[in-house]
């Protein structure tokens, strides 16, 4: 399967976060899946990509052209769709994708997960939507989705078109749920050694 993998470039939060995107990483490359991913080097981005490469598995960045700059983007390993523009980016990366997962991140990672919830909420796709709550981050967006449900600006079964989860394993399962995933080819994943 395709999961797309939402997260920071940033490389400020603590050692946990970046732990448990390397940990899903190697999930997703264990268990044959393929990540999309915006194509950072740094942050839980480059985490998540190279626990998969470095376990065997595949990684496609997808970024718009102005971010191919020396250290911006993970190329060793991975391949590569290159687009003009952050919409199209987004636009290519929901389409390519079987699941989602949202790592903690910034305002990219909530706008990019906000998106797809929306066109999954609209019955644009159906595909299984999961958040890593690493450390409680995402917490408070949950407080404030349910607070939005409460003042009836939105009907609370969106609630229920995600997971919020507790570990890496934890939100694999629920967006691989019913999927049989195809085996990752092996020898892909040799960043870093």
């Amino acid at each position: 399967m395709n999961i797309c993998v939402f997260a920071a470039s940033s490389d400020a939060p603590e050692r946990a976060y970046f732990e448990a995107a390397y940990e899903l990483g190697v999930l997703l490359a264990r268990g044959g899946h393929r990540l999309i991913f915006g194509g950072g080097a740094t942050g839980l981005m480059g985490a998540c990509a190279r626990g998969a490469l470095e376990n065997g598995g595949e990684a496609l960045g997808v970024a718009p052209r102005f971010f191919d700059e020396p250290g911006i983007l993970l190329k060793e390993g991975c391949s590569f769709f290159f687009t003009e523009t952050m919409a199209q980016r987004k636009t290519y990366m929901a389409q390519e994708a079987g699941a989602f997962i949202a790592l903690p991140g910034g305002i990219g990672t909530y706008e990019e997960f906000f998106e797809v919830l929306t066109l999954k909420q609209l019955g644009q796709h159906d595909k299984p939507m999961a958040m890593l709550n690493t450390l409680g981050y995402y917490d408070p967006f949950q407080a404030m989705l349910r607070r939005t449900a409460e003042k009836g600006f939105m009907g609370s079964g969106i609630l229920r078109l995600y997971a919020l989860c507790e570990t890496p394993e934890e939100a694999l399962a629920h967006v691989t749920a019913g999927s049989s995933a195809p085996q990752a080819p092996r020898g892909v994943g040799s960043y870093g050694k």
